[in-house]
C-alpha cells in the first residue's frame, strides 16, 4: 500500500468519525445515593419480607442533545427516572403492605432492543442494565437485615434480571429467599439446567422456588422472545396443570401444560393497546403485574409465612 493510499484511509476514518457519533452510555449509577431508589416500610411488625423489585422498559431509544444515539435509561435524568416511577409505586401499592420494598434505577435497555427480537442482540444492549442490577442487589443485600426472607421480583425486562439475579447470588443468599417472581418473562430448561438456584414453584407456598407466568389470549400469540418459556404456574389457582380458575367473576385463567403460559378469556384487555406491532397484540404482555395483583399480593405473604415457619 503506497504511502498516499494510506494517508487517504486515515482521512476518511476521520471523517467518519466525525459524521457517525459513536453511541452513548450514560453514566453508572452510585447505588449509594439514595436517588438511585424507590424504598418504603411497610412492616410495621417485622414479620415481613424486604422485596427487591426491578422495574420494566420505559424508554425508546432517544438522541443526546450533541446528537449521539442512546440504546440505555438515563438514571440521572429525572424525567427517565419518572418513568420508571410510575410502575414502581403501583407495584408498591400492593407488594409493600406488610414489607419492606426496595426498587432500584437503572439503565434499562430501550423497547428498541427487543424490538429486533433478535436473541444476541439483546443480549449485548442488556449487559449494561443487567450490571446495574447485580450491583443494586449487591448493595441492597449487603445493608439489610439478612434475618428477614428474600423476595425478588420483576417484570418484563425486570424478569429477565430476575433469573440474572438467581444466576448471580451466593448459595448463602438463596438460602434467605422466600420466593422469585418472573412476571411477564420466560424461564427456560437452559436457565434451569444452569443454575440450580431457579427451582420451579409446584404450589402456593412452597419456599426458594421461582414464580414465572405469561399471558395470552390464544397460544398462537406467544412472543419468543419474551414468553416462549419452559416454566408456569396460575397465579390464580397455583397449580401447574390445566385446571382452570376464575379471577374478578368473570375472567377464566388456564394453564397450557404444552406451551407453558396463561389463557386468558373473558377479559379484553383494551386498556393495553398494541405497541408498535410487537407487544399487546393478543399476548396480553402489560397486564402481568396488574391482572394477579390481588393474587401476588396474598402469595408474597403465604410464602413469607412459610418461610419464617420453616
Amino acid at each position: 500500500m503506497s504511502h498516499r493510499i494510506h494517508l487517504i484511509i486515515i482521512l476518511l476514518c476521520i471523517v467518519a468519525q466525525g459524521t457517525w457519533a459513536a453511541d452513548f452510555v450514560p453514566q453508572a449509577p452510585d447505588y449509594r445515593d439514595t436517588t438511585m431508589w424507590v424504598t418504603a416500610d411497610g412492616d410495621a411488625d417485622g414479620t415481613g419480607a424486604d422485596v427487591f423489585y426491578v422495574v420494566s422498559t420505559w424508554e425508546e431509544d432517544w438522541t443526546t442533545t450533541d446528537g449521539r444515539p442512546c440504546h440505555y435509561a438515563d438514571v440521572w435524568s429525572a424525567a427517565h427516572r419518572s418513568h420508571m416511577a410510575i410502575e414502581i409505586n403501583k407495584v408498591a401499592r400492593y407488594m409493600l403492605p406488610g414489607n419492606r420494598f426496595f426498587a432500584p434505577y437503572y439503565r434499562h435497555t430501550t423497547i428498541d432492543a427487543w424490538l429486533t427480537q433478535n436473541e444476541d442482540t439483546l443480549t449485548q444492549r442488556l449487559s449494561v442494565a443487567m450490571d446495574d442490577v447485580r450491583d443494586a442487589f449487591d448493595y441492597f443485600q449487603a445493608h439489610r437485615d439478612q434475618r428477614r426472607p428474600l423476595i425478588i421480583a420483576g417484570f418484563s425486562q425486570g424478569g429477565r434480571a430476575v433469573v440474572e439475579l438467581l444466576k448471580h447470588i451466593s448459595d448463602t443468599t438463596y438460602q434467605q429467599l422466600a420466593a422469585a417472581y418472573v412476571l411477564g418473562y420466560k424461564v427456560t430448561q437452559a436457565d434451569i439446567s444452569s443454575c440450580p438456584r431457579i427451582r420451579p414453584a409446584q404450589g402456593e407456598s412452597d419456599t426458594g422456588v421461582t414464580i414465572c407466568y405469561n399471558t395470552v389470549k390464544d397460544v398462537r400469540y406467544i412472543v419468543p422472545i419474551i414468553s416462549a418459556s419452559d416454566v408456569c404456574i396460575n397465579p390464580v389457582n397455583w397449580r401447574t396443570d390445566a385446571t382452570p380458575a376464575t379471577l374478578h367473576d368473570t375472567i377464566t385463567v388456564t394453564l397450557s401444560p404444552e406451551y407453558h403460559v396463561l389463557v386468558a378469556t373473558g377479559y379484553s384487555a383494551t386498556e393495553y393497546p398494541a405497541y408498535r406491532g410487537f407487544i399487546n397484540v393478543g399476548d396480553i404482555h402489560s397486564c402481568e403485574p396488574w391482572l394477579y395483583s390481588d393474587c401476588l399480593a396474598r402469595n408474597i405473604a403465604t410464602r413469607t409465612r412459610a418461610f419464617r415457619r420453616r
